[in-house]
């Protein structure tokens, strides 16, 4: 059996409950996901790149469309301290 090991049981949970997904294929989707948001701005801007010019999209077309994504990227959060931590939620 898959299992996300990260922590993410909690979703995968509520996607078998919640969704016609089996254990195995709703831990694959998270995963999936995860690495999905994972990727830093180099390796989407490369990746984004790559499948639009397999489109026949020229550069030009591209990197405009590129730069209208990345905004709606969702950003990985910086690691944090416990330190850092504890004052997020003390102040």
């Amino acid at each position: 059996m898959l299992s996300t090991s990260n922590g993410h049981d909690d979703l995968v949970d509520h996607l078998v409950r919640s969704t016609p997904l089996g254990r195995g294929e709703a831990a694959r989707v998270v995963l999936d996901v995860l690495a999905y948001f994972d990727e830093t701005v180099e390796e989407f801007v490369r990746r984004r790149h790559r499948e639009l010019r397999a489109r026949g999209m020229g550069n030009e077309a591209i990197f405009g469309r590129i730069a209208d994504e990345l905004p709606r990227r969702a950003v990985s959060p910086p690691q944090l301290s416990l330190r850092q931590l504890r004052r997020i939620v003390y102040g």
